[in-house]
């Protein structure tokens, strides 16, 4: 049993008999939450104010008569009314106890189902496959694969995809430059790491023409600016003016885009000067002017089958996939899907000519775009040279999905920056008949950047994109540390072999990176910190690893055997308040995961996962285990261990990390 979905029923069916037909029920139940203070009792609901406020009642009175309709005797000790009207809610002892009976012997911790399962396909990951995975790629691969483990769990049918990008310019400049820099040796001993090598060296050349080509323009917009900031000082200067606040703001506003503006043009001339002052890269330079160009004209010659460049990209794609999948592999991530770009590419003429046909795209300036409300630009489906775009694959990809799996909703876990861009899709998919309105909920996932201690974007000392290979290998080099450091402080020496220390090593070290990240609010950027994700305190993975190892620890010690004690006549009984509370978290189990999906949020996990190891260690120290007074004591605090143990690891196996039994 899930225990807010319960308290939930029973107060719907007391508010049915209240005066509440002007109000939202499931806004009101949505008032219904755990306690912040265990002397006020378990849970505490709160809607008489709001029920008072609107009904023209005291809140005291309007909670009276919520509690004289509820019935629940049979978990509850009698509700009291506190305050204006708070409705707190003690839960039975014995009810407790029943229940955590139950869940000893159940696979599921006594975790119900839900009772309306629906259809999700999780879209997640989807990197360009023509270049390496880096620490931007972290944040959408793990929250993704978080939630289809714990959609899965909770009894929702779910497809996870990776939309790989196989097909794009990136490929245009893999072929580009395959064919005037490539280094054969290098290509021949380790292809992928060539081929990365090519794709950054295009892309070098490829922003420094077209930086040089927009110096006019910057140079123009940086005079308009100057413009500005003078009529905007006149104005502020002037005493007769009036909005005197507003005319500060405008000139401040006006100073602030100045200064970014020259800022930017000069940090490029700067980066132009290094690469001209490099000899290799200089001869280059005036050789590949129309590189940009050259670029998009590969892209266009693979997509329209040409042999040369179709050979190129069946050469490049399956060492591409082989180097992502070994990194996944470490991560323990598995897709039911990888269709990427390429597998849409004959449908998107369809898409287009269908939106024409429905009258939703129209020409704009030999374009064909789609025109939304609420929106200044349109959403571009095909440019005026005929290539198409993003835009258009995703369409595509939509309706696939609808007529493939016909999903109730569809999760896009993205970062942040590309939130106009679904605002536009999604937008255009209503109107196209693949929406909201058609039971369909597509929804963007969004999440902030990864810092580093500077509080920008996590980057080497170079100032390149950090890559998650390395990421991966330091995360476990660190690990090994703090697990052999630990080891060797242990009061009886060390008891950890070597090959037993790598082993933990990268099971902490990939848990620790997954769970630092997970352990966020999605939607906020976070600093990138080794030390704090590997501390052995604190909310991190390590910490719920380490109270995993201690219940292992007091069997070892005990020399009890786990499912024996499970399978025994022993009882658990809740005779100290730190049993209790350690009883009532593992209970609020399912309550965790339900919160996760109202906003599919990782982090509910997180949290309760960490309050529930702190339980644990308030329990294990107040309550002796294995120097109990009484047999009955101790065994039902093994029973309690046990199950703590089975719900920790249960929980970071939804979060995609694996415990082990020593530390």
């Amino acid at each position: 049993m899930n225990i807010l979905p319960e308290l939930k029923d029973r107060f719907r069916t007391a508010l049915e008999t209240q005066s509440t037909d002007s109000l939202d029920l499931d806004s009101l139940l949505e008032m219904i939450r755990p306690a912040q203070n265990a002397q006020f009792g378990d849970y505490q609901a709160n809607m008489a104010m709001p029920l008072g406020k609107k009904t023209g009642q005291a809140p005291r009175e309007v909670a009276d008569k919520i509690v004289a309709s509820l019935a629940v005797d049979d978990l509850c000790h009698p509700p009291t009314v506190a305050g204006p009207g708070f409705i707190n809610l003690k839960l039975n002892d014995e009810w407790i106890t029943a229940k955590l009976e139950s869940a000893r012997h159940d696979d599921r911790l006594g975790v119900t189902a839900t009772a309306n399962p629906q259809t999700f396909i999780v879209d997640y990951s989807s990197p360009n496959v023509a270049k390496p995975l880096h620490v931007g790629h972290v944040r959408s691969t793990v929250i993704g694969d978080a939630l289809c483990r714990i959609l899965r769990f909770c009894g929702h049918k779910v497809t996870s995809d990776n939309h790989l990008g196989d097909w794009g310019t990136q490929f245009g400049m893999i072929i580009y430059g395959y064919q005037h820099f490539v280094d054969a040796v290098a290509y021949q001993e380790k292809p992928i790491d060539e081929l990365g090598r090519i794709y950054k060296f295009v892309r070098k050349l490829m922003d420094y023409h077209s930086g040089k080509a927009s110096i006019p323009s910057r140079e123009t917009a940086i005079a308009e600016l100057k413009q500005q900031v003078s009529t905007a000082e006149a104005a502020a200067a002037d005493p007769d003016a009036k909005a005197e606040k507003k005319r500060q703001k405008a000139l401040k506003k006006s100073k602030a885009e100045l200064q970014s503006a020259e800022r930017g043009l000069a940090k490029m001339l700067e980066s132009h000067q290094e690469q001209e002052s490099d000899e290799a890269l200089a001869k280059l330079l005036p050789l590949h002017t129309d590189i940009n160009n050259a670029v998009l004209v590969e892209t266009v010659k693979l997509h329209q089958g040409d042999k040369y460049n179709l050979k190129l990209w069946e050469e490049f794609l399956p060492k591409c996939r082989d180097a992502i999948e070994e990194i996944y592999k470490r991560l323990d991530i598995k897709f039911d899907e990888e269709l990427g770009e390429s597998f849409y590419h004959d449908r998107l003429a369809d898409v287009v000519a269908d939106l024409k046909e429905k009258g939703l795209a129209k020409e704009s300036e030999g374009a064909m775009c789609v025109f939304l409300d609420g929106f200044d630009a349109p959403f571009l489906v095909q440019k005026k040279d005929g290539a198409y775009l993003y835009a258009t694959t995703d369409l595509a990809t939509i309706k696939y999905r609808i007529e493939t799996w016909n999903p109730d909703a569809v999760l896009y876990v993205v970062d942040f920056r590309q939130s106009e861009h679904f605002d536009k899709l999604f937008a255009t998919a209503e109107k196209w008949g693949c929406g909201r309105s058609q039971g369909i909920a597509l929804e963007h996932v969004k999440f902030g950047t990864v810092l580093g201690e500077d509080g920008k974007p996590y980057k080497t000392r170079s100032g390149d994109t950090v890559g998650l290979e390395g990421l991966l290998d330091e995360a476990e080099s660190r690990a090994y540390d703090v697990v052999a450091a630990n080891d060797e402080a242990k009061p009886q020496g060390w008891e950890l072999d070597e090959p037993s220390r790598r082993h933990i090593a990268r099971v902490v070290g990939i848990a620790a990176l997954k769970y630092a990240d997970l352990s966020q609010n999605r939607e906020s950027d976070y600093v990138f910190s080794y030390d704090k994700m590997l501390a052995l305190t604190g909310n991190t993975a390590t910490y719920m690893q380490y109270s995993y190892a201690r219940v292992f620890g007091i069997f070892a010690k005990g020399d009890v055997d786990a499912t024996s004690i499970r399978n025994s006549d022993a009882k658990i009984r809740l005779d100290e308040p730190a049993e209790r509370q350690l009883g009532l978290k593992l209970l609020q189990f399912g309550d965790a995961l339900n919160e996760v999906l109202v906003d599919y949020r990782p982090n509910q996990l997180t949290n309760y996962l960490f309050e529930l190891a702190k339980s644990f260690s308030a329990f294990f120290e107040q309550c002796p285990v294995l120097k109990a007074e009484e047999e009955a004591t101790k065994n039902s605090r093994l029973l309690l261990c046990d199950l703590t143990a089975r719900t920790l690891k249960q929980g970071l196996a939804l979060l995609g990390i694996d415990v082990v039994q020593k530390m």
